[in-house]
């Protein structure tokens, strides 16, 4: 398989741990073998290694302890961290005592604040790996990425393989990760619930037509959502309120699956052309968790917003807060007519600027709006010069 250099760099200085969370599949046991190849790793995947530290949490500080010192100057790798909360309370006490630095990984740390573990205090810096990113792979095959995903695996296999990779991965994730984790009591309902998440991806969410389909109330959808954010399955976009209006959306908000293909799976969409509209949802989806994948990267911290009137007129994506409007068109042509919704924002709040995201060729300046193809985009986003 392609070896390809992700963009995400722990560095931790002496004395300090780290928290490294992703969904399933997203390489973060990889990336730790080849960040810290020197060291000392415990996967609570393993059944017998989770039975004896579940049972018994203080064997991880008695084995620890039994170790070289050389073997403990580079962090100590616990993967799968959610699995067994009740071992922090060691790992706290092994920090604070014998200064040795930990990364715990996982993909939820649902379980952990549900169940009141130690979450160290702030002593650990919090990291997150995504499906690959257009700067990690290079020239990337569009159509390839929006049918297949940027799961490393789901991206390089064949297509069918590919097909079959996203239907287990959707049925084992649910299966391990919230019904097996314990996340949700009612399973049929939030079968119920993942099924109509499908017909509302990147829509305007309402809880109370959700409830009705999957036979609960509009709080326990709620619920749901939250489960699927705690757990990365999915991102919450809301809605922009810098300046409160009442021809403005200010209270419903967005949300998407954390990858393109297990979107478009779950949506049963299979595109063979960059056109139309389901195009252009996959194709906005796409440009979303780049810019996601960014703001965690680089540690800048700007805030991700959506913004819309009453009347249907929206920005797709308006980030830090205003700086930054973009509108993201599947279109390989854009005109007067689709600028309209950076337009009114832009007169409303002037952005620095005013960005529409497009299939177009080659980059231009209508006014104060620049026409962006969709690849220059993403250079200048990864270069750090969109915000």
């Amino acid at each position: 398989m392609k070896n390809l250099k992700r963009i995400l760099n722990i560095k931790l200085p002496q004395k300090q741990s780290a928290f490294l969370w992703g969904a399933r599949k997203t390489g973060k046991t990889t990336y730790l073998k080849e960040r810290f190849p020197k060291s000392i790793v415990y996967d609570f995947l393993k059944t017998d290694l989770f039975f004896e530290i579940s049972k018994n949490p203080s064997l991880l500080r008695e084995r620890l302890l039994a170790q070289d010192e050389t073997a403990l100057k580079e962090p100590i790798i616990l993967d799968e961290a959610q699995k067994v909360p009740q071992v922090l309370d060691e790992v706290h006490w092994l920090i604070e005592n014998k200064g040795l630095r930990f990364v715990l990984c996982g993909s939820s740390a649902r379980k952990l604040k549900k169940g009141h573990a130690n979450l160290l205090g702030g002593r650990a810096w919090r990291y997150e790996l995504f499906p690959l990113v257009s700067a990690e792979i290079g020239k990337i095959d569009l159509l390839r990425a929006l049918n297949q995903g940027l799961i490393a695996s789901h991206y390089l296999e064949e297509e069918q393989s590919s097909k079959k990779s996203l239907e287990a991965y959707l049925q084992d994730y649910l299966r391990e990760e919230v019904f097996a984790e314990g996340l949700t009591r009612n399973i049929p309902a939030f079968s119920r619930f993942f099924d109509a998440f499908g017909y509302s991806h990147g829509e305007l969410t309402n809880y109370t037509n959700i409830a009705r389909e999957c036979g609960v109330d509009s709080k326990t959808v709620k619920e749901y959502y939250q489960i699927l954010v705690d757990t990365l399955l999915a991102v919450r976009v809301e809605p922009f309120k810098k300046r409160q209006s009442r021809q403005v959306i200010s209270k419903a908000s967005k949300y998407y699956l954390f990858d393109v293909g297990v979107a478009g799976y779950l949506t049963k969409r299979h595109l063979t052309e960059c056109r139309g509209s389901e195009f252009g949802k996959a194709f906005e989806h796409f440009i979303l968790m780049e810019i996601v994948a960014y703001k965690s990267y680089s540690s800048k911290g700007f805030t991700i917003n959506f913004w819309r009137t009453k009347l249907g007129v929206e920005v797709d994506f308006v980030l830090a807060q205003g700086e930054v409007a973009i509108e993201v068109k599947g279109s390989n042509q854009i005109e007067r007519r689709n600028m309209n919704g950076v337009e009114v924002f832009a007169q409303a709040f002037n952005p620095k600027r005013s960005i529409i995201v497009c299939n177009e060729k080659e980059k231009r300046l209508c006014g104060k709006i620049e026409i962006l193809p969709w690849r220059i985009f993403l250079e200048q986003l990864w270069a750090g010069k969109i915000l």
